[in-house]
């Protein structure tokens, strides 16, 4: 009985491992505002859905390094769905202090920009498998608004 119970885990187990699961990547890192206590960007994350069903995103956290630290961490809850058969652009919103950047300084005053690191954790939720979740990281740099973006 246990031989037959082992055979019918690893053959689900095979079956599971196999199925074609949503892929995504980092597309784009954006600034987006600068408000009195903020700086905000927008990192833009295409998610293929290979089912035809939609799929709930459960949540999405971030991490925003800089120089090897972490700057601000955060999450965005109840982001909506993975639209079936096709592939959805997922907005994340990284809302960084401006006492934040102030100690990012030195960074910034070499060339006014910050050099990144963001890692992304997109939890959706499978049916039969339950919360997966897909590991994202971009580098680059972020350009610093200027006096004129405060305007636009």
């Amino acid at each position: 009985m246990a031989g037959l119970i082992d055979r019918a885990k690893n053959y689900v187990s095979e079956k599971v491992a196999n199925m074609p699961k949503p892929e995504a990547s980092v597309t784009d890192v954006d600034f987006k505002r600068l408000s009195r206590d903020s700086v905000e960007y927008l990192a833009y994350v295409s998610v293929s859905n290979p089912y035809s069903h939609a799929i709930p995103i459960c949540e999405i956290s971030y991490n925003l390094k800089s120089d090897g630290r972490t700057v601000v961490t955060g999450t965005v809850p109840d982001p909506g769905s993975l639209k079936a058969s096709g592939s959805t652009m997922v907005e994340v919103g990284v809302k960084v202090p401006h006492s934040v950047m102030i100690s990012l300084a030195k960074d910034i005053g070499r060339d006014w920009d910050i050099d990144y690191e963001l890692l992304i954790r997109l939890t959706i939720d499978l049916p039969v498998i339950g919360d997966f979740s897909i590991p994202l990281s971009t580098k680059g740099e972020i350009k610093l608004p200027t006096f004129s973006d405060m305007f636009k």
